[in-house]
Parts: C-alpha cells; sequence; structure tokens
C-alpha cells in the first residue's frame, strides 16, 4: 500500500466518508477509504438513524395494534411485547446494510483500509500522506492526492458524567437488556423527542426535560407548539425552559434534579437517563494540529466546495462548521467533493435547502425558512396552513392530527420554506425540498396534480391554502 497513490484518501467510513467513496469509484478515481472499526457504515447505521429507525417501526406498528378492532381485526389489540425480538430485528437491519456496504466498496473498486487515520501534515511534491494506525498499534502510510476527512461526531454528556447502564446516549439505550418503565431525556432535539416517543408508545412514562423555551428548538414555532400539545396528549411529561442541575444514581435508577421555568427546584426519578443534548465533531486526533486548519469550535472551516485551509484537504459531514449533522447532509457533501475532485458538474450545498426530518409520532419535515427567520429577513411573507384532519388519507390511516405549513414570499409567490408535522412528514418533504430546489412558485405548485387520495394532496391543498382556497377545509 505505501507504493500505491490514489487519487483521494477519505478517513472515516460513515454516511459522509462512504458516499464520497462510491462517487470517486463511478467517477474513476481511485479512491481509498480508511476506517478505525472493523464496519463501515458509521454512528447513522450502527448506533443512530438507522436503528432508531427500525425501533421507531416497531413502536408504530405496536401503537395500531392498540386499536386492531375498530380496524376489523380481532385479537390483536392487547399484544405482548417481546423486547429481544425487536432488538434482534433492529440488529438484523444493521448487519444486513453492513454486507451492502462491503459490496458496495468492492463494486466500485474502493480500497477500504481498516484503522485510525492521521494527517501527517502538508503535501509534499503534491502527495499527502495518511498514518494509519491498525488495531496491531502499528501505523503504516497511505498516500494521496488529496484528503478528505469524515471522521464523524459523538454524543455530547452532561459535564462530570459518563455513559453507563443508567446514564446513557444513542449508544446505550439502543442495546438495553430490558424496557424501562421510566424515562427521563434531557434535550429536545431530534434524538430526544424520537426515543422519547418510542418509549412511550410501549408504556413507559417518559419526561422530557428541555433548556429552551421550547421542543425541537430549531423547527418552526407552530411545530414545537403542535408537537408539545400531542405528546402531552400522549401522556409525555414535556418540560421547557428547566437547567438541569444534577443526576443522583440510585439502587434502581437515578433521580434527576432541575429547576423548572419558575424558577423552582424539582426532581423527577426513572429508571434511565437518556442525555440528547447534542453531537461535538471527533477531530481531535486526525491530525488536523499538523495542517493550516484552524479549528472552530473543534469544527473544520470549509468553503463552499468542503475546501479547508489546507489545500488539498477536503472535510465533510458532522465535523463541518456551519452544517447540520445530518446523514443526507454529510452524503450529498460527500458526492459533490467526489465529483468536483473527477472535474465532473458539481454544485455547492445550500444550508437552506436541507430538509430536516424528525421520526418521532407525529413526525416533522422541513426545509427551507421558518416564519420568523422568513421575516428576519425582510421577505414580504404570506402564509398558509393545512390541517391532516381534512385529509382523507389521514383520516384512513387513522393519523390525523398535525398540519402543513407553506412560507411564501408575498411579492413574487415563491416558497421559502415548508414545515410538516404529521403521518409520513419524513417522506412528504421530499416534494418540498424540489419545489424550493427549483424556485417553484405558489401558482405553479396550485396547479400541480396530486393524486386521490393521498397524503400528499395535504402539500396541495397547503400550497392553495396561502392564497385561502385550499379545497378540504
Amino acid at each position: 500500500m505505501a507504493d500505491t497513490v490514489f487519487d483521494v484518501v477519505i478517513v472515516g467510513g460513515g454516511p459522509a466518508g462512504y458516499t464520497c467513496a462510491i462517487r470517486a469509484g463511478q467517477l474513476g478515481l481511485k479512491a481509498a477509504l480508511v476506517e478505525k472499526s472493523d464496519k463501515l457504515g458509521g454512528t447513522c447505521l450502527h448506533v443512530g438513524c438507522i436503528p432508531t429507525k427500525a425501533m421507531l417501526f416497531s413502536a408504530e406498528v405496536w401503537d395500531h395494534l392498540k386499536h386492531a378492532e375498530q380496524y376489523g381485526i380481532d385479537g390483536a389489540s392487547q399484544p405482548t411485547l417481546n423486547w429481544k425480538n425487536l432488538l434482534g430485528r433492529k440488529n438484523e437491519i444493521i448487519t444486513k446494510h453492513t454486507k451492502g456496504l462491503d459490496f458496495l466498496m468492492k463494486k466500485n473498486k474502493v480500497t477500504v483500509i481498516r484503522g485510525h487515520g492521521r494527517l501527517t501534515g502538508k503535501a509534499k511534491d503534491g502527495i499527502f500522506t495518511v498514518d494509519v494506525t491498525g488495531a496491531d498499534g502499528k501505523a503504516a502510510p497511505v498516500q494521496g492526492k488529496k484528503v478528505v476527512l469524515a471522521t464523524g461526531s459523538d454524543a455530547r454528556m452532561l459535564p462530570g458524567y459518563k455513559a453507563d447502564d443508567t446514564i446513557l446516549t444513542n449508544i446505550e439505550i439502543l442495546s438495553l437488556p430490558a424496557m424501562p418503565k421510566s424515562l427521563v431525556v434531557i434535550g429536545s432535539g431530534a434524538v430526544g423527542v424520537e426515543f422519547a416517543s418510542i418509549f412511550r408508545s410501549f408504556g413507559a412514562e417518559v419526561t422530557i426535560l428541555e433548556a429552551l423555551p421550547r421542543i425541537v428548538p430549531v423547527e418552526d414555532e407552530e411545530v414545537s407548539k403542535e408537537l408539545t400539545r400531542l405528546f402531552k396528549k400522549r401522556g409525555i411529561d414535556v418540560n421547557t425552559a428547566c437547567k438541569v442541575e444534577k443526576i443522583e444514581k440510585m439502587k434502581d435508577g437515578a433521580t434527576v434534579s432541575y429547576t423548572d421555568s419558575a424558577g423552582k427546584a424539582q426532581t423527577k426519578q426513572a429508571e434511565k437517563v437518556l442525555v440528547a443534548v447534542g453531537r461535538g465533531p471527533r477531530t481531535a486526533d486526525a491530525g488536523i494540529d499538523k495542517t493550516a486548519i484552524q479549528l472552530d469550535r473543534g469544527f473544520v472551516p470549509v468553503n463552499e466546495w468542503m475546501e479547508t485551509a489546507e489545500p488539498g484537504v477536503y472535510a465533510i459531514g458532522d465535523i463541518v462548521a456551519g452544517l447540520p449533522q445530518l446523514a443526507h447532509v454529510g452524503a450529498m457533501c460527500g458526492v459533490v467533493v467526489a465529483s468536483k475532485l473527477a472535474g465532473k458538474y458539481a454544485r455547492p450545498v445550500r444550508r437552506d435547502r436541507v430538509p430536516g426530518c424528525t421520526y418521532c409520532d407525529p413526525q416533522i419535515g422541513s426545509v427551507g425558512l421558518t416564519e420568523a427567520q422568513a421575516k428576519e429577513k425582510g421577505f414580504q411573507v404570506k402564509v398558509g396552513k393545512f390541517p391532516f384532519v381534512g385529509n382523507s388519507k389521514a383520516t384512513i390511516l387513522d393519523s390525523h392530527d398535525g398540519f402543513v405549513k407553506v412560507v411564501s414570499d408575498a411579492k413574487y409567490g415563491e416558497v421559502l420554506g415548508v414545515h410538516i408535522i404529521g403521518p409520513q412528514a419524513t417522506e412528504l418533504i421530499a416534494e418540498c425540498v424540489v419545489a424550493l430546489e427549483l424556485e417553484a412558485t405558489i401558482d405553479e405548485l396550485m396547479f400541480t396534480i396530486h393524486a386521490h387520495p393521498t397524503l400528499a394532496e395535504s402539500l396541495l391543498d397547503g400550497y392553495s391554502s396561502v392564497e385561502g382556497m385550499a379545497i378540504n377545509v
């Protein structure tokens, strides 16, 4: 390997890294993918997106079974939870897709190198060297004309605490040996509300503690308000504007002490505590200090083509400053870099074109500007809102809570943002991303036929509601 000079060496085998490697291979580049674990896929596949969504699907089926008789199915309304099988199915899905990635590496002639990759410094005679330390502790050099850093992120923990079998991160909670009867979730971003949703479906007593004034704080304010209402309707104890003071472990769980929104001291006991307060970039041991790159709170600054301050070194995925830590963002950044390096058509990732998806019940899908952001940017804003209760397919699915909210520019009618909370919101949002990419207007979308009966019709009514002309409300 020391004699081989790759066109690109990619450090990190998560969604950003493996996508970059695959596209590089497709475009004829000689690519090497360095991964320190024995499996490709990163956090997303093994302890993130995929296993969490597998468990959410089980929770969705479970919730439907509770109402089986009204669907005309007798004898299924009192199911028994088999936690072992639930985890087994989750693990089977992970294994299947891990094998799929191994196949894709071979198919696209990507050389996979196992070990921890570190940059050794600037390029010499146009060639970078990445030292790869294997499981045996021995380092071997890997050379490349370009280097792409895709080292990912780790779950943040509250200061002074470590993850264990009581105080959990996304890693530990996915492998609990038994279903807990109670759970305190600290943080209400996507990770927090998704696990809150899962465990509430299966009957756990769930409490959410959020430091900011509203849950899912990156979403439109009306979406946050609706999720709060529906979570409380499901029996989830939602607390905002509160500060966690300490976590004390007990024999059968933990006690969380916090100050509520009124400044009053409170405590909550639970079997398990999930800390979901964000993720930190994994950049401390990647050799970045040997380059011209100056980290910003641990994140890597890049230009529009993902190139760092060190010419020839790129960064993609969760380590990039200013981009949301989402698998699909990292993957697209990987495609952009590979295409650019191969001299093919590419265009930069735009922050305002990134869909956000949260898979709790109800689901949330959003893209573009919130109403508040659009006003802050000086747009004359025109907003439309359509409730799923007016959509026949939502009624058929027995899932008609939530709404579609469309934010548009009053002057030209261009869609600035779409915010959905309700059934299959994470699927529906794809159309809205396309609409924003093509700079579609309300007039154009109001005359775009949507099949009946579908959940997608709610978008047609959402666009029409901007002009006060939704058909089904």
